[in-house]
C-alpha cells in the first residue's frame, strides 16, 4: 500500500533590502511633500510603535526581490532550477497586469515548472501554501517554490491633497520592501497539520488600493486605508481560526512559535489577546521592517529560526489577516532540512 504523501516547509529565505529609512525619516519626507499639512514628530512611533523600514532601490520591481529571496533559498538547498516542479508568486503588488509575474521570477530563476500568480491582499503566501499542500497530497508535486516581493514603500509617496486623505494614507506610511520564499516538499511525516481560511467580504471596502486601468474616473493610483473598519471587518475571526486549532486536536498553549501577520504592533497584541496565545510565543518583526504585506509570515519563520526558536518537532502556527477581509491559520511541526 502506497504510503500517504504529506508536505512540509522545506526552508525558507527572504532577501532584505540594505538601505534603511526610519519613522522620522518618513515623516520628514512627508512634510517636504505637503508643506501645508501638519504632521507631529514621532507619530508613526506612537500610533503604530513603528522604527524603521528596508526600502528597495528605485528601479527595483517586486520580481526582483522575489528573485533574490528564491535564488537564495535554492542555493541553500543545493538545488537547481529543475528540481520545482511549480512556481506560485504570492505577493500583494505585481510587475505587470499581465503575465503573471510568476513567469517573470521564473525566468530569472531557469525554473521551466508550471507557474502562477496567487493575489489575496496581505494572505498571499499563506493562500499558496494551502495550494502547495493541496497539489502535494494530490500527487501532482514534489517540490513547490512559493516567492513573494513586497514593494509597499511605493505606495507611502502617493500624494495627499489634504488633512483627511493624509489620515487614510497614514498606515501606508509604516510599509516596507521585502522579498520571501519558501520551499515546499512531499514528505512521509505530516509537517502541515493543517490550513483553514474564512473571509468576510463585505469588509472590502475598508483598505484599497485602486487600479488606475480599471477605475473610471480615477486619473492615478490611490490608497485607502479605514483602520477602525478595516479592524471591524476581523471581528470573530479569530474564534473561527482557534476553532480550527481544536479541530486539529492542538490548543494555544500547545504552539511553540507563532507568526501573526503585522500591520502595526498594537493590532498584533490584539490578535494575541485574543486569541489567547501568549505574546511570548510571537516573533515581532513590525518595529525594525514595518509591515511587509505578504512577506510578513516568512520573515518571522527566518527570526525564529535566527533566535533558535524554530528546533525540529516544534508546533508552529501562521495567523494570517488581510484586507477584503479574510482570515487564515495553518499550523504545522517544524522539520529541518533533510540535507
Amino acid at each position: 500500500m502506497t504510503r500517504p504523501c504529506h508536505s512540509t516547509i522545506r526552508r525558507v529565505a527572504v532577501h532584505a533590502p540594505a538601505e534603511r529609512q526610519t519613522g522620522t525619516e518618513i515623516e520628514d519626507e512627508v512634510r517636504s511633500r505637503h508643506p501645508g499639512l501638519r504632521l507631529l514628530p514621532g507619530l508613526l512611533r506612537q500610533m503604530y510603535g513603528f522604527e524603521e523600514r528596508r526600502v528597495a532601490p528605485a528601479d527595483a520591481r517586486p520580481s526582483d526581490l522575489a528573485a533574490a529571496a528564491a535564488r537564495s533559498l535554492l542555493d541553500e538547498c543545493g538545488l537547481g532550477p529543475d528540481a520545482v516542479d511549480l512556481l506560485v508568486f504570492a505577493s500583494a503588488g505585481k510587475d505587470l497586469e499581465e503575465p503573471a509575474t510568476a513567469h517573470v521570477v521564473a525566468d530569472r530563476l531557469g525554473v521551466t515548472a508550471p507557474a502562477f500568480d496567487v493575489q489575496n491582499a496581505c494572505n498571499g503566501v499563506l493562500n499558496a501554501l494551502e495550494i502547495a499542500d493541496a497539489m502535494i497530497r494530490a500527487g501532482r508535486c514534489r517540490r513547490v517554490l512559493i516567492a513573494t516581493g513586497e514593494r509597499g514603500s511605493m505606495l507611502s509617496r502617493l500624494p495627499a491633497r489634504n488633512r483627511d486623505e493624509l489620515a487614510l494614507l497614514l498606515p501606508a506610511l509604516t510599509l516596507g520592501d521585502l522579498g520571501a520564499a519558501l520551499l515546499v516538499e512531499a514528505s512521509e511525516r505530516p509537517g502541515l497539520i493543517g490550513v483553514h481560511f474564512v473571509a468576510n467580504s463585505a469588509g472590502w471596502r475598508a483598505a484599497t488600493v485602486t487600479n488606475p486601468y480599471f477605475t473610471p474616473g480615477a486619473p492615478a493610483m490611490s490608497l485607502r486605508f479605514d483602520s477602525q473598519a478595516l479592524a471591524a471587518s476581523f471581528t470573530g475571526m479569530e474564534k473561527q481560526a482557534m476553532g480550527a486549532l481544536r479541530e486539529w486536536g492542538r490548543k494555544p498553549d500547545d504552539l511553540d512559535v507563532v507568526c501573526v501577520h503585522q500591520p502595526s504592533r498594537a493590532f498584533t497584541r490584539a490578535i494575541l489577546d485574543a486569541t489567547g496565545i501568549d505574546p511570548g510565543r510571537a516573533v515581532t518583526t513590525f518595529p525594525r521592517y514595518g509591515n511587509v504585506a505578504t512577506a510578513s509570515l516568512p520573515l518571522q519563520l527566518v527570526e525564529a529560526a535566527r533566535e533558535g526558536r524554530l528546533r525540529p518537532g516544534a508546533l508552529v502556527a501562521l495567523l494570517g489577516l488581510a484586507s477584503g477581509a479574510s482570515a487564515g491559520i495553518a499550523v504545522m511541526e517544524w522539520y529541518p532540512d533533510p540535507a
